[in-house]
C-alpha cells in the first residue's frame, strides 16, 4: 500500500498527446487529485509515471438503485480527472455483480433485485453517466482544460460477459487463480465472519467476480488501472493478482516469459468515501441518499444541501467536487473566513457543483427555486423560469385548469394542494398571517386568485409558513 504526498499546488507539466492531435500541458492527474484529497492509496507509487501517457482507466458501480447518488460523486470525479486530461476511461455498469451483491462496507446480506428492477437500474445508471461525462466536460473546459477532442467514455455492462460464463467456466477461469486463504483475508470478509449471520458463498465469491472484470477490461480494453473508493481495495487487489497470474500462464503457454514492466502492470487507486460528520457513508443503505437524479432529488434540493456544508468541511468539498485552482479555494476560504454568515464558501460550492452535475440549466433552475423558496424578490423571473425550475419536483410541482384556479377562493385552493388540511384550517392560517401568494401574505379570508395573480399568466405560489411551498401552473 502507498500513500502519495500531496503537492502544495500541482504544476501543469506533462504534456498529453494522441496520434493526430495535440492535447495540451496539464498536471499530472494523480498528482492532482492527491493535491485534492482524491486518493485514499494507490497500489504502487508507479502509477504517477504511469499517467504521465494516456492510458485506460475504470471504475466499476453496481445497479442497487436507478440513480447514483453523492456517495459516488467522488469517484465519478476520479474518473473525470482523467477523462479531460485525454485517458480512455471506462464506467462498468455491474449488472452481473449487481444481482450477486458486494459485502463491502456491510454488516448484512444485501436483498435481491429482481431482473427486471436491475435493467432499469442499469438502464438509470448508464443514461445519468453519459449526462455526467457531458456536463463535466462542458465544467472542465468553462475552467481551462480545453482540447480539440475528448475520448469518448466507454460505459460497459459485465453482464455481456458473465452472461455466457457457466459454473464450470468461472472455477476454470476464474477460480483456478484465487486461493481460499487470500479471500479470507480481504477486510470485507473478515468483518462478516466476525458477525453472527456471517457471509454466503454468493457475497463471498463476489472479490472474484470484480477481480474477473479488471481481468477482461485489461485484455480487451488495454485498462491498466482501476479506481474505487477506499473499501474497494480488497476488490482491486484481487484483480490485480489475477491479472499477474494470468498473464502468466499465458506466457508461459506461448514459451516466453517476460518481466513486468511499466507498461504491463495493472495498477490501483483508492479515493476516500465520503461520510457524513457522524462517520457514515453517504448512500442508499445510510438512508440519507441525494441523488444525482433530479427526479429522485430535486436540483434545488441538491444546491440546498451543499449550502447547508459545515465550515469545517466546506473547503475539502471545494477540492474535491470542483475544478476551482488550489489558490482559488483558497482565497475564497480567507473571505468566508472573514464574513463566515455571508456562506461565500458553501454558494461557491453549490453552484459549482450544481453546474458540474446538472449542467448551466440546472443550476439556473436550482437559483430560481432558491429565490423562490426564500422569499426573494419575484419581479425579475419569468414564468416559464418558475415552470422550469420545479416541473420536475413531485412535492411541490402542482398542475391546475385555468377554470379551476382563477376565481377561486385562496382557502378552497390552500386545501386543494395540501397547504392546508380543510378550508377552515387555511381561514386559521390566513387570519394568523401565515399563508402567502407569491411571497405576498394574504390577510384577507375571502381572497380570490384573479389572472392578475398569475406571473405571466402561467404560475402562482403558494407558502404556508415559513417552508411549504407549492408552485401551481395553470394548464
Amino acid at each position: 500500500m502507498f500513500v502519495l504526498k500531496p503537492t502544495a499546488s500541482p504544476q501543469w507539466t506533462h504534456v498529453l498527446r494522441i496520434p493526430g492531435r495535440f492535447i495540451c500541458t496539464y498536471s499530472n492527474v494523480v498528482t492532482d487529485m492527491t493535491s485534492r484529497g482524491l486518493v485514499a492509496n494507490v497500489t504502487s507509487s508507479e502509477v504517477v509515471k504511469k499517467t504521465n501517457s494516456p492510458t485506460a482507466i475504470y471504475c466499476g458501480v453496481d445497479p442497487t438503485a436507478k440513480s447514483l447518488h453523492l456517495g459516488n460523486l467522488v469517484t465519478l470525479m476520479g474518473l473525470l480527472h482523467f477523462h479531460i486530461r485525454g485517458h480512455q476511461t471506462i464506467a462498468l455498469v455491474g449488472g452481473a455483480t449487481g444481482s450477486i451483491g458486494d459485502p463491502s462496507g456491510r454488516k448484512s446480506e444485501r436483498v435481491p433485485l429482481s431482473e427486471d428492477v436491475l435493467n432499469i437500474n442499469v438502464a438509470g445508471i448508464q443514461s445519468q453517466i453519459h449526462r455526467f461525462f457531458k456536463n463535466g466536460s462542458s465544467y472542465a473546459e468553462k475552467h481551462g482544460f480545453t482540447q480539440t477532442t475528448y475520448l469518448k467514455p466507454k460505459v460497459l455492462n459485465n453482464y455481456s460477459w458473465f452472461n455466457s460464463m457457466t459454473a464450470l467456466d468461472f472455477l476454470g477461469q476464474v477460480g483456478r487463480y484465487a486461493r481460499v486463504n487470500t479471500m479470507l483475508a480481504k477486510e470485507s470478509v473478515k468483518s462478516r465472519l466476525e458477525t453472527t449471520q456471517g457471509i454466503s458463498f454468493t457475497e463471498f465469491s463476489y472479490q472474484l467476480l470484480q477481480a474477473y472484470d479488471f481481468w477482461y477490461l485489461y485484455k480487451n480494453h488495454d485498462c491498466r488501472i482501476q479506481l474505487g473508493g477506499s473499501d474497494q481495495w480488497g476488490n482491486i487487489t484481487a484483480g490485480i493478482d489475477m491479472i499477474s497470474k494470468r498473464r502468466t500462464v499465458e506466457q508461459e503457454d506461448n514459451g516466453v516469459l517476460k518481466n513486468d514492466d511499466i507498461e504491463s502492470k495493472a495498477f490501483g487507486i483508492t479515493i476516500p468515501l465520503l461520510l457524513t460528520s457522524t462517520g457514515e457513508k453517504f448512500g442508499k443503505s445510510a438512508g440519507n441518499a441525494i441523488w444525482l437524479d433530479e427526479s429522485m432529488t430535486s436540483v434545488f434540493d441538491f444546491y440546498q444541501f451543499l449550502m447547508k456544508t459545515t465550515d469545517t468541511d466546506v473547503g475539502k468539498y471545494l477540492d474535491m467536487f470542483t475544478f476551482l485552482k488550489k489558490e482559488q479555494v483558497q482565497d475564497i476560504m480567507e473571505q468566508h473566513q472573514k464574513s463566515p454568515e455571508q456562506r461565500i464558501a458553501q454558494t461557491t460550492l453549490a453552484n459549482e457543483t450544481t453546474e458540474l452535475v446538472h449542467g448551466a440549466d440546472g443550476l439556473r433552475k436550482a437559483v430560481t427555486a432558491t429565490r423562490v423558496l426564500f422569499g426573494g424578490d419575484l419581479s425579475a423571473l419569468s414564468g416559464d423560469h418558475i415552470i422550469e425550475a420545479f416541473n420536475s419536483d413531485a412535492n411541490r410541482f402542482i398542475q391546475l385548469e385555468r377554470s379551476s384556479l382563477i376565481g377561486s377562493g385562496l382557502d378552497k385552493i390552500a386545501s386543494i394542494t395540501n397547504a392546508a388540511k380543510s378550508k377552515s384550517d387555511a381561514q386559521k392560517k390566513i387570519k394568523a398571517g401565515g399563508l402567502y401568494l407569491n411571497n405576498t401574505r394574504i390577510t384577507d379570508t375571502r381572497h380570490t386568485i384573479e389572472e392578475s395573480d398569475l406571473i405571466d399568466g402561467k404560475v402562482c405560489i403558494l407558502r404556508a409558513g415559513k417552508a411549504s411551498y407549492y408552485l401551481i401552473q395553470v394548464i
